[in-house]
């Protein structure tokens, strides 16, 4: 059925600054139109639900109407870029879509623009730069952020739109924004939606009392003020100046605007916290009648009159198209987890690629070269940054100093600070920064120090992108460097293994290679993926000797296990560098034994691709699993039963598992060697499970 043409006032989702201050009335009438509608339409999402027609729940933004709305008409929908909150409807219904879109969001149906997988007004739209939301409010600014400083660099003069509350405004990601787009000289207008209430949190239990949230931002080197949000007309200057300043500085800006909460947090809520009488001066303070009250003193009253009228009829067809639509059905709902696998990249064949101004070495063939895994890596980047300029790489002491284990050594004397980003110690703030660039066209590749920092960046990388495409249908092409493992007397902040940890949300993928060929061949798949992928490397192996590595045009096998060693005695399956231990022991078996195994070098932890492993074990009847992390959930854990479940028939003993012990990593030599796996230990636990 097609969707009811919205009246001609709806027509005009664009304000300029000029028009408030030279023609005032019509700009208003305009902000009121989208006001009224605005609150029509939250008040209907309220009453649908309380009739049991709308699932979960809804939060509304009555009372918030006279921030977002000029906000929204004010910004340049073309090039700028936003995340609204769960108060911000007007401005997802002004940025795009069809009023019955977004109904149809709500009801949770076939016609849903998240596929009915998102609830509610967590959507977005990020084809038209409208990032969806997240429940961890404080963590959206980054990928704001991120989007933001892409259409710049695309030579776009967007500005950005990151949202928070008041209560959002205690959360670190707030203040890693807030440093990071100082730092970085982005044009974001970040916007504290302080209503007093952080669900029943007044701001008197959440700051000192009498404390002024937009002073913070002096501290960040920002400027920033404070509006009424329940005076229109004055908002809506100061936003239009907000905007204007951060368009033409390039700089930041923050705004506290002072706004209302008309229907508590959400529709469960029963607002008994208040103090007596506050509710009533909610209501006095209301932006909605106070401007219309100001339009009808100016001669707007039968204007306002026949519009609501016309918004009303039309709110009311709307609902009248979407209620009836079909549900949504279960189908493709798997298929949607990960973003389809892209056509393999125009690589030039060879594992040096020219660029003008690099250094001489950079003419070399592809004859091959003996390297480290740390080299190996070094040339891959180099090879995407060459050949690929919607790369760029981004981490702490990543430049000048090349990074913790000198992985990205010389890349910044190459290819410049745009391409080379050292980035403060805001590894949430960073990776969501990393995600709005993904989102936009760009590839960052994000380098964590050591790979236990990661875990700062845990909402990021499993909330955010990992769920982006099956949420939202947008690719987030999003590399994740993670130099991992133990044996280097790092103590238990430098030398965890956390592939279960991530693995065990969906969306993500995961590569660990183990030799340097594979080092290289991984950056290579893994960069034109377009699902956020984890490379793990192990910091044993940066320099563990040396191989030839060349370029290899099969480079994708690396998303497939490698065969290393033949037998029939068993099947051993190892990666990163337990594989190397693996290979050590399987010489031993074969020559005191007799006892010759299939041994598989796994290199890709997500999507798991165990068929030729399985084939193995229906040969061998015998499974033996070796990995670094513990014991008790780990990796190890998932592959047993995936095998098992698969070929239980053919099993002619136990499946044994390999690993670590369940504890923190001990930090001297001799409590970290009891800790993990070494080959004596894999020796003598394969030969009692003979036994």
């Amino acid at each position: 059925m097609a969707f009811p043409p919205p009246p001609d006032i709806l027509a005009a989702r664009d304000l300029r600054a000029l028009e408030l201050e030279q023609n005032p009335i019509p700009a208003l009438e305009r902000i009121y139109a989208w006001m009224h509608y605005s609150r029509l339409v939250d008040n209907r999402i309220l009453e649908l639900f309380r009739q049991g027609l709308i699932k979960g729940t809804v939060t509304g933004g009555q009372g918030n109407e006279g921030l977002i709305i000029p906000l929204a008409l004010l910004a340049d929908k073309s090039m700028d870029v936003v995340s609204f909150t769960h108060r911000d409807l007007g401005g997802h219904l002004i940025w795009s879509g069809h009023l019955c879109e977004h109904l149809n969001q709500y009801f949770a149906n076939s016609g849903s623009l998240t596929k009915a997988r998102e609830g509610n007004i967590h959507h977005g739209d990020p084809r038209h730069h409208s990032i969806p939301m997240i429940s961890h409010l404080g963590a959206m600014g980054g990928a704001v952020l991120g989007m933001t400083d892409s259409q710049r660099r695309l030579g776009r003069p967007a500005v950005g739109f990151a949202f928070f509350g008041d209560g959002g405004s205690s959360t670190g990601d707030v203040h890693e924004c807030l440093n990071l787009a100082s730092l970085l000289s982005l044009p974001v207008v970040f916007v504290i939606e302080n209503n007093g209430y952080a669900y029943s949190t007044p701001v008197s239990e959440q700051f000192r009392s009498g404390t002024e949230l937009w002073r913070r931002a002096a501290g960040y080197g920002i400027e920033a003020r404070a509006v009424d949000a329940t005076d229109v007309p004055a908002c809506a200057l100061a936003i239009a100046q907000a905007i204007a300043q951060a368009r033409s500085t390039g700089r930041p800006v923050l705004v506290e605007a002072h706004t209302l909460r008309l229907r508590g947090h959400a529709a469960y809520d029963t607002c008994d916290y208040l103090r007596p009488g506050e509710a009533e001066g909610f209501e006095r303070r209301d932006p909605l009648p106070r401007l219309r009250a100001r339009l009808v003193a100016e001669g707007s009253g039968s204007r306002l009159s026949a519009l609501e009228n016309d918004l009303s009829a039309f709110v009311e067809s709307c609902i009248r198209i979407s209620l009836p639509t079909p549900p949504i059905s279960p189908e493709g709902m798997a298929a949607d987890v990960f973003a389809p696998v892209p056509g393999a990249r125009p690589w030039v064949p060879s594992l040096y690629s020219k660029r003008p101004g690099t250094a001489p070495d950079a003419a070399r063939g592809d004859g091959g070269e003996l390297l480290t895994a740390a080299q190996a890596l070094n040339r891959a980047l180099r090879k995407v940054l060459s050949e690929c300029p919607e790369s760029l790489i981004l981490g702490q002491d990543i430049g000048t100093y090349g990074g913790a284990f000198k992985v990205t050594e010389g890349l910044l004397a190459d290819f410049g600070r745009p391409r080379v980003l050292n980035t403060p110690l805001a590894e949430s703030a960073c990776t969501g920064y990393a995600i709005g660039l993904a989102l936009n066209g760009h590839r960052p590749i994000e380098e964590f120090q050591f790979a236990d920092f990661a875990t700062e960046a845990t909402t990021q990388i499993t909330l955010n992108a990992a769920t982006m495409h099956f949420r939202s249908g947008a690719s987030c092409p999003l590399v994740l460097r993670m130099p991992c493992g133990g044996g280097l007397t790092f103590g238990s902040f430098h030398s965890q293994e956390l592939e279960s940890l991530f693995l065990s949300m969906p969306g993500i993928k995961a590569l660990y290679p183990s030799t340097p060929q594979d080092a290289f061949n991984a950056v290579l798949a893994a960069f034109e993926d377009d699902n956020p992928v984890l490379l793990f490397e192990h910091k044993a192996l940066y320099r563990r000797g040396r191989e030839r590595v060349s370029w290899d045009p099969n480079y994708r096998d690396v998303w497939k296990p490698r065969r290393i060693r033949t037998g029939d005695f068993a099947t051993l399956v190892s990666y990163g560098e337990m594989t190397h231990i693996a290979a050590e022991a399987c010489e031993y078996f074969v020559s005191e034994f007799d006892a010759a195994m299939d041994l598989f070098d796994l290199r890709a932890l997500a999507p798991l691709s165990l068929g030729e492993i399985e084939s193995s074990l229906a040969r061998t009847g015998r499974l033996i699993v070796l990995h670094e992390g513990r014991r008790t959930h780990g990796f190890g854990a998932e592959l047993v039963a995936r095998l098992v479940e698969a070929q239980f028939g053919a099993l002619k003993a136990p499946p044994l598992r390999i690993a670590s012990l369940d504890m923190p990593v001990p930090f001297a030599p001799e409590l970290e060697a009891a800790f993990r796996p070494n080959l004596k230990k894999v020796i003598e636990q394969i030969t009692a499970w003979l036994g």
